[in-house]
């Protein structure tokens, strides 16, 4: 069987486009939102590092945090500088960027992920030559429960 010119130009480019489609929807899933204190710079050290993992990072700053937090489901004692929104999830602090993309991988029955406070040596909070903090990433739904998602340091 021989394909005519036509219908191979045809089929080529509807694998190109089916191609292009799935590359967008995967860039799509990797769209976080930020929003952090306008006097933060740890935040902008985050907020890098999510971008050299391959995430897409739109930043607003917002004085009102508190009351955005609430909103989104974090917990009080979960909080830290600042909140990325991704996929309906909440990501609140320096959360390692891996274990976002492991996260989003596993679609979880959960509200989001949280490093709460601000550990050394964690994303964004690098201080060369001081000891890194150990540190947890927790995982919360909206009934409060929280599992440890992973351990850090």
């Amino acid at each position: 069987m021989t394909l005519s010119r036509r219908a191979l130009i045809l089929s080529s480019t509807a694998v190109v486009l089916v191609l292009a489609g799935c590359g967008q929807q995967a860039a799509a899933k990797l769209a976080m939102k930020v929003y952090k204190d306008p006097e933060c710079g740890c935040c902008g050290a985050w907020v890098e590092h999510l971008k050299a993992a391959g995430f897409e990072v739109a930043v607003e700053p917002r004085v009102d945090l508190a009351q955005l937090k609430k909103e989104f489901g974090v917990p009080d004692d979960l909080t830290s500088c600042h909140t990325g929104i991704i996929a309906g999830y909440a990501i609140e602090g320096h959360v390692p960027a891996e274990d976002i993309k492991r996260f989003l991988a596993a679609k979880p029955d959960a509200k989001g992920l949280a490093v709460p406070g601000m550990p050394v040596n964690s994303p964004g909070m690098e201080m060369p030559g001081a000891p890194g903090e150990h540190y947890t990433v927790w995982q919360f739904d909206t009934a409060g429960k929280r599992t440890a998602f992973s351990v850090h340091g």
